[in-house]
C-alpha cells in the first residue's frame, strides 16, 4: 500500500479526479467525460488514462467497452488505502465526516494495537527499542505540532515493527492516515495532554517483555486518544453519531 509519487502534473490529476469522486461531484454509477475532462484538467489522453488507473488500482473507477470509465460503488473502494484515507480526510476536514471517520479508524486501532504491542513485548530487540526510545524522546521536545505529530507516527511505527510480522507492520499505513490527522487536531488545540507519559508506559511494558502491562497501556493510550478527540468534537453519540453534529442539527432545525 506504498503511496503513489503526487508530484507532477500525473500526481496532480490523480489528486483532482479522487476528490471529485470522493466529494461526490463525480458520483457513483456515473461515466467519465474523458474528452472534457482532457480539455478542463489540460492534460494529455495519455496522462488522463493513466491518472485514472491509479484510482482503478483502489476500486474507485473502472472501465468496460462500450460504457466507458465509470465511478463504481463506494463498497468497491479500497478504504484502507493510505491515499484514499488522505483524500477523505482532504474533502471532509472541519466536518461531521471529518470526525466520523476519525472515530472509525479509532475503533480500528483498537483492534490491531493492542494486540500487536503484545507481540512487539514478546519479541522486541534492542534496536526496536532504541527506535522506540528515539521517538519518545523526539515527542518531549517543544517543537510545534508539526514535530510532535511526526514524533508520535514514529513512535507507532516502531511499535508495529517491534512485532517482527511483515502483515502488521504494512498496518501502519492505514494506522497513520488517522493518527495523524488526529494529532494535527489535538496538539494544535490549547492544553492539549501531556503524550509522553503514556507512550513511556506502553514503551517501559514493551521493554520488561511484559504482554498484559503492555496491552493495559496500550488500551489506556487509545481511551485517552478518544478523550482527546471528545474534547475537540464533543462526545459521540449512541449509534455511533458525534453529539456535536446532533446538536447542529437540532439547531438548524
Amino acid at each position: 500500500m506504498t503511496p503513489y509519487a503526487r508530484r507532477g502534473v500525473h500526481g496532480q490529476t490523480v489528486e483532482t479526479l479522487a476528490r471529485r469522486v470522493l466529494s461526490g461531484e463525480i458520483p457513483e454509477g456515473a461515466t467519465l467525460d474523458m474528452a472534457a475532462l482532457q480539455s478542463e484538467l489540460d492534460v494529455s489522453l495519455t496522462a488522463l488514462r493513466e491518472s485514472l488507473k491509479v484510482l482503478a488500482a483502489k476500486g474507485m473507477v473502472d472501465a468496460r467497452q462500450k460504457r466507458g470509465t465509470f465511478v463504481r460503488p463506494r463498497s468497491d473502494w479500497n478504504l484502507l488505502d493510505a491515499d484514499v484515507l488522505r483524500w477523505q480526510f482532504s474533502e471532509s476536514s472541519g466536518t461531521g465526516a471529518d470526525t466520523a471517520l476519525l472515530r472509525n479508524l479509532g475503533e480500528v486501532r483498537g483492534i490491531i494495537e493492542p494486540a500487536a504491542v503484545r507481540l512487539a513485548a514478546a519479541r522486541r530487540t534492542d534496536a526496536d527499542l532504541e527506535a522506540l526510545e528515539a521517538a519518545l524522546t523526539a515527542m518531549g521536545e517543544e517543537s510545534g505540532p508539526n514535530h510532535a505529530v511526526e514524533a508520535d507516527l514514529a513512535f507507532h511505527r516502531a511499535l508495529l515493527a517491534a512485532t517482527h510480522n511483515e502483515l502488521l507492520e504494512r498496518m501502519e499505513m492505514v494506522i497513520e492516515s488517522g493518527l495523524a490527522q488526529r494529532d494535527q487536531l489535538v496538539h494544535s488545540a490549547p492544553h492539549s495532554e501531556d503524550p509522553v507519559p503514556s507512550h513511556r508506559a506502553v514503551l517501559d511494558a514493551v521493554r520488561d517483555r511484559d504482554p498484559d502491562a503492555a496491552e493495559h497501556a496500550m488500551r489506556a493510550l487509545l481511551d485517552q486518544a478518544t478523550r482527546d478527540l471528545d474534547k475537540i468534537s464533543g462526545p459521540q453519540a449512541p449509534g455511533g453519531a458525534d453529539r456535536s453534529a446532533e446538536q447542529k442539527d437540532g439547531q438548524a432545525q
